[in-house]
């Protein structure tokens, strides 16, 4: 009877702990003026490279995701130029255990569908995962479409937009944000879903975390060894021919109330067929 109630606890113990994998970007410091690449138009990513804001509501959710089980851990995934680890070090202080960081020249010009094809190999590399969570968009390229894409290429269930998440009896629960509130939306493991801003509060680094993650696990691939071709501008398709200053803001018509005024605008929208 004692060993059959010992095999309950551990199958439940088992149950219990999950594995989350985060997509992490890794950019050029806002605070910095941006710069782009004379020879591909491209935004410069030379020196140290921070983690995107957008991704540390990710992580923090990922970590309290895993502590609500009772166990497991949370692996990070990121695409980066020049071996660039300082944001990635920056998730793992905050409590992520390893990282697998692809990191090939190839991959410059890379277009958002080819983003996710790398990112999903090396998810697929990780193992999986029971959740994968990424920002909506990243504050350098803010297409917003990868998460979907990765979504479609491992061929997992996802969730947009989450503004409040949690995970009961294997089933993730989300409230998901929508231009006139939110919608309650329940989903089967494993998925992958994207968090908007202000999901939880991200956890600051401790001294004792930023020590920790100098000695935890990056594994550096290419995306030869990940087996994805074509990538960079072959794989996109595409090429940015010109890049031109964006036109100031021509300054608005200043009316003069004259007691008439009312005339002059009507007769204004009607210009413009508001009226």
């Amino acid at each position: 009877m004692s060993e059959g109630l010992c095999e309950t606890v551990h199958k439940a113990q088992e149950w219990r702990t999950m594995n989350v994998i985060v997509c992490v970007k890794q950019i050029p410091d806002p605070a910095n003026p941006g710069a782009l690449d004379a020879s591909s138009n491209t935004l410069k990513r030379e020196g140290k490279l921070i983690l995107d804001e957008s991704d540390s509501y990710g992580v923090e959710m990922a970590l309290q995701l895993v502590d609500a089980a009772g166990g497991g851990e949370v692996s990070l995934v990121s695409m980066a130029p020049n071996s660039e680890t300082a944001g990635l070090r920056t998730a793992l202080a905050m409590g992520a255990t390893k990282a697998v960081l692809v990191s090939d020249p190839a991959l410059q010009g890379s277009d958002a569908l080819t983003t996710a094809k790398i990112l999903a190999a090396a998810i697929q590399r990780l193992g999986g995962a029971d959740l994968i969570i990424a920002a909506t968009e990243s504050s350098d390229g803010y297409t917003g479409t990868v998460p979907e894409q990765l979504a479609e290429v491992l061929g997992l269930p996802s969730v947009t937009f989450s503004k409040k998440v949690a995970i009961e009896g294997g089933v993730l629960k989300a409230d998901r944000q929508t231009e006139d509130g939110y919608d309650e939306v329940t989903c089967p493991l494993p998925a992958l879903i994207s968090v908007t801003a202000g999901v939880v509060e991200p956890r600051y680094p401790s001294f004792k975390g930023i020590m920790a993650a100098k000695s935890k696990p990056v594994d550096e691939v290419t995306a030869a060894d990940l087996g994805v071709t074509p990538v960079g501008w072959a794989g996109a398709g595409q090429q940015i021919s010109n890049v031109a200053q964006a036109e100031a803001r021509a300054a608005g018509e200043v009316i003069e109330d004259d007691g008439e005024t009312f005339g002059k605008i009507v007769t204004f929208l009607e210009g413009l067929k508001v009226i």
